[in-house]
C-alpha cells in the first residue's frame, strides 16, 4: 500500500477501527495501525501522540454515526430512552471490540456526551432529579453497554447457553431450566426486555 501524502483523522480511526474488526482490541498497536496504512510505526507519531489519541480518534468515528437528536416529544418518556438506547445499540453493536474504549474515553468524547445531555433532559421531564438522575443516567449506560458486550461476546444463541442447559438438573435445576429457557430468546427481545425492566424502576410510571 503506497504511503499517503497526509493523513486525517477519519482515515486514521478507520485504519485503526479496521484492525479491531479484524483482530480484536487486544490487537490494536501503533504497529498495526501503521502497517494498515502503509508507513513505518515512526511516522505514526506525526500524527498522534500515542495509543490513547488513537483511541479517542476511533471512539469519535464510531459514535459520530449516532443520532443524539431528542426524539419527539409526542412518545413517552420511556420510549424515548428506548429510542435513544437502540441508537447506540445499532451503532456500537456493528464494532463490539470498542466497547470498552466507549467506558475508558466516555468523557472526552463529545457525541457520547451529546447522547448524554439528551438522554438526561428526558429523565428530568420525567421526573428524575439530583442523585436519582445521576444513578439513572449511570444505569442506563451501565446497561447499555453490558448488554452491547453480552450479545456480542456471551449470546444466548451461543455454546455457553447449551453448556448450561446440559447441566445435572440435580446440581444447578434453576439454571439447567433457564437456560433452556434462554435458547428460545432472540437479542433483540433480550435487549428491549432488559431495558423496559430497569425504566420500569427508574420512577413510580410504569413503561
Amino acid at each position: 500500500m503506497p504511503r499517503p501524502r497526509s493523513l486525517t483523522p477519519a482515515q486514521l480511526a478507520s485504519a485503526a477501527l479496521h484492525v479491531i474488526d479484524h483482530d480484536g482490541l487486544a490487537g490494536l498497536s501503533m504497529r498495526a495501525v501503521a502497517q494498515q496504512v502503509g508507513m513505518s510505526t515512526m511516522a505514526l507519531y506525526r500524527y498522534v501522540d500515542d495509543r490513547d489519541e488513537l483511541e479517542q480518534h476511533v471512539i469519535e468515528l464510531v459514535l459520530g454515526a449516532v443520532d443524539t437528536t431528542p426524539p419527539a416529544t409526542d412518545r413517552p418518556w420511556h420510549k424515548r430512552i428506548e429510542i435513544m438506547a437502540n441508537r447506540v445499540r445499532d451503532i456500537v453493536g456493528a464494532h463490539p471490540g470498542v466497547v470498552p474504549l466507549i467506558i475508558a474515553h466516555r468523557h472526552r468524547s463529545t457525541r457520547l456526551l451529546r447522547w448524554s445531555e439528551t438522554v438526561v433532559g428526558i429523565l428530568t421531564e420525567a421526573g428524575l432529579t439530583g442523585r436519582e438522575r445521576v444513578i439513572g443516567l449511570r444505569s442506563l449506560l451501565a446497561y447499555v453497554v453490558g448488554a452491547i458486550q453480552l450479545e456480542h461476546l456471551g449470546p444466548l444463541a451461543g455454546p455457553g447457553t447449551q453448556a448450561i442447559a446440559d447441566l445435572p438438573p440435580t446440581e444447578f435445576p434453576h439454571m439447567s431450566e433457564t437456560a433452556r429457557h434462554a435458547r428460545t430468546v432472540n437479542a433483540d427481545e433480550e435487549f428491549r426486555g432488559g431495558l423496559t425492566n430497569l425504566l420500569r424502576g427508574m420512577t413510580s410510571e410504569s413503561p
